[in-house]
């Protein structure tokens, strides 16, 4: 049921790296991503299928691993995705919106739940040593969003926001991973 796989659907940072996901698992992610709705039909997306561990391996450099998390420099060696999609636009189709970039990477993800697999959508990352990286031309192609994917290795628990407000995602001694998520009550104007 979609419920059940939105509600696990959470960011995952930690991964069983061994656990390597096939190209045609990636592809069949890719391939529902194809099917959702598009700015103007202009089907501008691009993907970018990243499941060798050498290019793994390239392209872990470039991404910035959790923001709120200030003292952890990402996930350790044996822990890293087992694969990546890279979603680009190419800039010769149309100018890229972002909720496209959204869409697609969501309906991705739901997809690699479903198939008992994690991620994490990630837009923080340096675009120049990402297309180096995976040799791909920035004259041609923007680089969106990177979806880190594998098994997930990490406890992720959602918490009620506390009183404070404070919706910053952290980490107990156990290294459990804890998400503030408002109540409904408070999202319904």
């Amino acid at each position: 049921m979609l419920k059940d796989l939105v509600y696990c659907c959470r960011s995952y940072r930690r991964f069983y790296q061994e656990d390597r996901i096939e190209e045609e698992t990636l592809r069949e992610l890719v391939d529902l991503a194809r099917m959702t709705a598009s700015t103007a039909n202009s089907q501008a997306l691009k993907f970018r299928l990243v499941h060798e561990p050498e290019e793994c391996e390239k392209l872990f450099p470039a991404i910035n691993w959790a923001g709120a998390l200030t003292d952890w420099p990402g996930p350790a060696e044996g822990e890293r995705p087992s694969a990546y999609i890279v979603i680009c636009c190419d800039l010769s189709l149309g100018k890229n919106k972002l909720w496209d970039d959204g869409i697609a990477a969501q309906t991705i993800m739901l997809g690699a739940v479903e198939k008992g697999y994690g991620g994490c959508m990630i837009g923080s990352f340096q675009r120049g040593l990402a297309a180096e990286a995976l040799g791909i031309d920035q004259e041609h192609y923007s680089l969106d969003l990177i979806l880190a994917l594998g098994r997930p290795k990490e406890e992720v628990v959602v918490v009620p926001i506390k009183e404070d407000g404070d919706v910053r995602y952290y980490r107990d001694e156990n290294q459990v991973h804890y998400v503030p998520k408002r109540a409904l009550e408070d999202l319904i104007l």
